[in-house]
């Protein structure tokens, strides 16, 4: 058995059982149930797969519109539901237009038709429609030092649903027609109100949340941010929406796929190739060069006790860790994962292991992640890498092109995050 293919159709069992293709149809609708007509909006970077999706699914004699907003390369071609490429991570002015098209068209739904909406992981950026006195440009600085700061999406999408005018729940409540969001998450957990920022889901978090964001990791915020923040904390502005409010009354928000069931599409792979599986979560979360020295622990011990757990063993997680960027290189949370794990194994004997992003992009670069196999270490060392130095610059993404060990795969149109695999042999 070649044990790196292994960990490359691992992979692609994980992607393509998020495959929207395969999943939205299950949950349309009944076109005979609906009276008037199906506007639908989408964000994130599995929305064009998804509304190409609903496109082929519904019947030509029925109206159906709408506009998705992807990230730049992840386009598809369409016909009925118009498709913009906007800026992610950083929010750009296409993504901005996109929402505020969005959130005019829903204004000026009937109870008689449907909005259908199609989110997904990216979509917070995607969806950029800053709150009143907020300029793109605020919000872009802003992001970038989210972005950097080490904080997780979870305090990073409280501070965005307070600056925003269609997520957090003002999307829903936009609609005097019935709402259906359909998601793939990205986020652990998968609670609606952090995939793309709950433009339809109720927003329990509060100005006080978002301001304490900024304090805890120290955030420089443009002034016009802080003051928005500083006046809804003094409850002169407005709240989202919060758990209980009317404007859920006619929403459903359906998770129709999540990184456990990639976890387990890629499982059932596994064992078809004679490997004993334990998924060790599928929300995980922290700096990725700190869980993956606890991984190498676990790997360590195996190694020193095999009576306990018989190789060949294969070992799965999926969440979202962090980076706190503190030098001027190059990569993603991913490839930060695995030059952690490989400094930490030093060289141990019959590990192999792959991280990626499952929507092909780890962090801003070409890659979906990396992978690892026994001799990296001496490879990158006969060829003068340091790879305490370059973890030390935020620089994996050097150390593993170097190598030629990089995961490219371009868009997968899809995304339920982080997908981690380690084979021990």
């Amino acid at each position: 058995m070649n044990l790196r293919t292994c960990l490359l159709d691992s992979f692609r069992a994980a992607v393509e059982a998020a495959n929207p293709a395969c999943i939205v149809p299950r949950y349309l609708p009944d076109p005979a149930h609906v009276s008037g007509r199906v506007f639908v909006v989408g964000a994130g970077k599995a929305s064009a797969a998804m509304a190409l999706a609903v496109e082929k699914n519904w019947p030509e004699n029925k109206a159906l519109e709408g506009i998705a907003v992807t990230r730049y390369g992840h386009g598809l071609p369409m016909h009925r539901i118009r498709l913009v490429e906007a800026g992610h991570p950083v929010p750009d002015k296409n993504g901005m237009q996109a929402a505020q098209t969005m959130l005019n068209q829903v204004g000026l739904l009937t109870e008689d038709d449907l909005l259908l909406c199609l989110f997904s992981g990216g979509g917070s950026s995607l969806l950029p429609l800053p709150a009143e006195h907020i300029t793109l440009a605020d919000l872009q600085k802003l992001t970038q030092q989210l972005l950097r700061c080490g904080a997780n999406i979870q305090e990073i999408n409280a501070v965005r649903k307070h600056l925003s005018c269609i997520q957090g729940g003002w999307l829903a409540a936009a609609s005097r027609a019935p709402v259906r969001a359909l998601m793939i998450s990205d986020v652990t957990g998968d609670d609606p109100t952090h995939i793309a920022s709950g433009p339809c889901a109720p927003d329990p978090t509060h100005f006080s949340d978002a301001l304490s964001v900024l304090e805890r990791y120290q955030l420089d915020a443009p002034p016009s941010i802080r003051h928005r923040l500083i006046a809804g904390d003094r409850q002169l502005v407005d709240e989202t929406p919060k758990p209980g409010s009317a404007f859920f009354k006619h929403v459903e928000n359906i998770v129709i796929a999540s990184a456990h069931q990639s976890l387990t599409a890629a499982t059932k792979y596994l064992q078809e190739q004679h490997f004993t599986t334990l998924i060790l979560g599928d929300a995980v979360t922290g700096e990725a060069r700190e869980v993956a020295k606890v991984y190498a622990a676990f790997i360590k011990e195996i190694h020193r006790y095999p009576d306990l757990l018989k190789p060949p063993i294969a070992l799965l997680s999926g969440g979202e860790t962090t980076v706190t960027v503190k030098g001027g290189g190059c990569g993603g949370r991913n490839t930060e994962f695995l030059l952690s794990l490989l400094i930490e194994l030093d060289g141990l004997d019959g590990v192999y292991a792959l991280a990626c992003d499952t929507d092909g992009v780890d962090g801003s670069e070409n890659n979906a992640g990396a992978l690892i196999i026994p001799d990296t270490l001496t490879r990158a060392r006969n060829k003068g890498i340091q790879a305490g130095q370059l973890l030390a610059n935020n620089d994996a993404y050097c150390f593993f092109e170097r190598l030629g060990d990089l995961v490219i795969t371009g868009p997968t149109y899809t995304n339920v995050n982080d997908y981690r695999v380690m084979l021990i042999v």
